[in-house]
């Protein structure tokens, strides 16, 4: 009887064992390779147990005879136990490969993004009834292997490429990690301050969203935030960086010293670049009973400015923040007052990215306030809607009388991989609105734009 039902144990076991070895661990096909580890570990079970009592039973029966089948039963309990130890490793090979097909070491995505725009301030895009534009390609790769930890993302659009972060990275405790490459500087809210397409007036002068190469080290616990960032220099390498345009970048940053005599969209005749400089951020966070949580924290930036042969100055940043959530709410505000001294007189620094060069004031005061609530829906693909309101002011301009000013009126949809921003923009003298920071006398602009972009 016993070697029966043996028999019949390991011949059920022995088709499933073979074909779990044959199947693929593709990522359609997960829910089948598990649905047979639970089979294989159920069966094993039951095996085991069956041969537990039945063994139970040959040591309390009595016997007046020796059994005949003694030998025989103990090869095949031995053959079985073999073949269940077989079994239970190839279980935990199967699971291993499970979970390498569920969390690849590097994942690799991306999107692809569009762009529908209506300016008030186009005389030709407002005949058209506004254009579509194909936005960028983007690819990102975010993983570990070994526990180094790799994060990277390169976009294309039609009239430049440029890298937006690549760092590698490790986790020396729970709460540290370091992260060395071109790395997105710790600064104010993050990772924006912002809640639309065209963040923040932060973002235009170099202080939201911005990569550096250079040296970070985070700290994150329940209550506090601490970053100690030491960055070389720009994305690009500097002045002397081995780039076709200095403008074609993703973020603003400053390139040039504005001199006498040029107009506010030139290249620079006197080329600069940030290098050695410190970015410090700490940040305390309150978490209340109801849920609500706040956060505030300070920011700062210190470091020289560099022509390629000597320094032509120095750069500060000073930046407060506050963040606060409450169920489907978040607020955000912020202030920064940044300052670039230099050894030159100019009529301010030049920027550079999205393929041109703009001038911002050498010194300023910004300030944003944000609002934005989150509902789900389920209407059809779309699961989630936020409408947000989001304020900048520049004011205090080295130089300049008249302020900047950006207000974003709009509403975010999820609806699977494509998500999609619809904003109403008014400003005055504020680029991508018809406007610059650098100059008095800009007229209040507004712009519908619709960017839309499918994300893997």
């Amino acid at each position: 009887m016993k070697r029966k039902l043996l028999g019949l144990a390991v011949a059920a076991l022995l088709p499933l064992s073979a074909q779990a070895q044959q199947t693929s661990v593709s990522q359609d096909e997960l829910d089948s390779v598990m649905e047979q580890v639970r089979q294989l570990q159920q069966q094993v079970k039951a095996l085991q147990a069956k041969l537990e009592q039945q063994q139970s039973s040959d040591d309390t029966e009595p016997s007046s005879k020796p059994d005949p089948d003694k030998h025989t039963i103990d090869r095949v309990s031995v053959s079985s136990q073999e073949r269940r130890e077989f079994i239970d490793a190839r279980l935990g090979e199967l699971e291993e490969e499970v979970k390498d097909a569920q969390n690849p070491p590097i994942r690799v995505g991306g999107a692809v993004r569009f762009q529908y725009v209506y300016a008030d301030y186009d005389a030709d895009n407002r005949d058209r009834a506004g254009d579509l534009d194909f936005d960028l390609v983007r690819i990102d790769f975010n993983g570990e292997i070994n526990d180094v930890i790799l994060a990277a993302q390169y976009r294309w659009f039609q009239y430049m490429e440029a890298v937006q972060k690549a760092y590698v990275g490790y986790n020396f405790t729970d709460h540290w990690q370091g992260q060395v490459g071109i790395i997105n500087v710790p600064y104010g809210n993050i990772p924006y301050n912002s809640h639309n397409y065209f963040f923040s007036s932060n973002f235009y002068v170099g202080l939201e969203d911005n990569p550096e190469s250079g040296i970070n080290f985070q700290y994150r616990s329940k209550d506090w935030d601490w970053d100690i960032g030491f960055m070389k220099g720009d994305e690009q390498g500097g002045v002397d960086g081995f780039v076709d345009s200095r403008a074609d970048r993703y973020a603003y940053d400053a390139v040039g010293i504005r001199l006498d005599g040029e107009g506010i969209y030139d290249a620079p005749s006197l080329q600069v670049a940030k290098s050695n400089y410190w970015a410090v951020r700490g940040a305390r966070k309150f978490h209340f009973a109801d849920g609500d949580k706040l956060e505030l924290g300070l920011s700062t930036q210190i470091g020289d400015l560099h022509d390629g042969n000597d320094s032509v100055g120095d750069r500060e940043v000073y930046g407060a923040h506050a963040r606060f959530n409450s169920g489907p709410w978040e607020l955000m505000g912020m202030v920064s007052r940044y300052d670039f001294d230099t050894d030159v007189a100019n009529q301010g620094i030049v920027t550079g990215a999205y393929a041109y060069f703009d001038t911002m004031p050498s010194a300023a005061t910004l300030y944003t306030a944000n609002v934005a609530y989150d509902l789900p829906v389920n209407i059809g693909p779309v699961s989630a809607l936020r409408f947000y309101d989001n304020f900048s002011l520049m004011s205090a301009k080295n130089g300049l009388e008249d302020d900047t000013f950006m207000n974003v009126l709009g509403m975010a949809v999820s609806a699977g991989g494509l998500y999609t921003y619809f904003d109403i923009v008014t400003a005055e003298n504020h680029p991508f609105v018809g406007g610059t920071m650098g100059a008095d006398g800009g007229q209040t602009n507004t712009r519908f734009n619709i960017n839309f972009g499918y994300y893997f």
